[in-house]
């Protein structure tokens, strides 16, 4: 696909939306959200892998937390992946993703993903170009593998926030007592990296994309979970589901 530029993306919703009508269309699409999940897990023959990848302080915990809140806990699973443990460091590196890959019937959500070791690695220099580029091969084989078969369905979310906001949201942090558990001061120089790992995610999208990606302007929260939750339904529907027993 042709290259994405970041900066030519605005971060925010068109001047079109309105907040308050957005937000009920969210609580429209929770009930219908709660029914396809249903089905997901009673019909038991997809399952759905649900990636979330942004610079800190994108919005990702609060996006899990507000776009599956009306799921069912039964059928959803979180996991987040952070610095490899000595063990998963021992493996190749999709070892650990593939463990926690969904079973069908089920939703897995990663809170940060397989990307982070062609994302951080490269922008700190742990990881070479050509290291890199093989592992971009990898994960497109790994995702064709689990859409072609085991029937799981990919979606991969970058959650686009400006660098202004996302220099408030760690502000707040030092302040905000409800957000200050996520206060770490290593934050800051990542952020000061803000380019650099535009460029890195820019190569993502440009190289792993026979599963695409979905860019989401997430300055304003409401509108990142208006396009979430909109591009799960969608998945949702298209697929080819009923529940056991059930006959036309």
């Amino acid at each position: 696909m042709a290259r994405i530029s970041l900066k030519d993306i605005s971060t925010k919703a068109p001047k079109e939306f309105d907040k308050a009508e957005t937000k009920q269309k969210i609580a429209d699409m929770q009930s219908e959200f709660r029914e396809l999940q249903n089905l997901l897990f009673a019909s038991n023959t997809y399952s759905l892998l649900v990636v979330i990848q942004g610079v800190d302080a994108s919005g990702k915990d609060g996006a899990i937390r507000n776009v599956f809140s009306s799921g069912n806990p039964q059928g959803i699973s979180v996991v987040s992946f952070k610095v490899p443990t000595e063990e998963e460091a021992s493996h190749d590196f999709l070892w650990r993703i593939h463990k926690n890959t969904p079973s069908k019937g089920m939703i897995q959500i990663f809170n940060r993903s397989h990307y982070e070791d062609i994302l951080v690695t490269r922008v700190h220099k742990w990881c070479d170009d050509k290291t890199a580029f093989k592992r971009m091969k990898a994960i497109n084989d790994f995702e064709e593998l689990l859409d072609d078969h085991n029937k799981t369905r990919v979606l991969k979310f970058y959650l686009h926030v400006s660098a202004e906001e996302q220099a408030e949201r760690l502000k707040e942090r030092m302040h905000n007592p409800a957000k200050m558990w996520k206060y770490n001061e290593k934050d800051f120089g990542e952020a000061a990296l803000y380019d650099e790992y535009h460029k890195m995610y820019e190569d993502c999208f440009e190289h792993c994309d026979k599963i695409p990606w979905t860019i989401v302007p997430a300055d304003q929260n409401w509108y990142k979970e208006y396009l979430m939750i909109k591009t799960i339904l969608e998945t949702l529907r298209s697929l080819d589901m009923k529940y056991p027993g059930y006959k036309k």
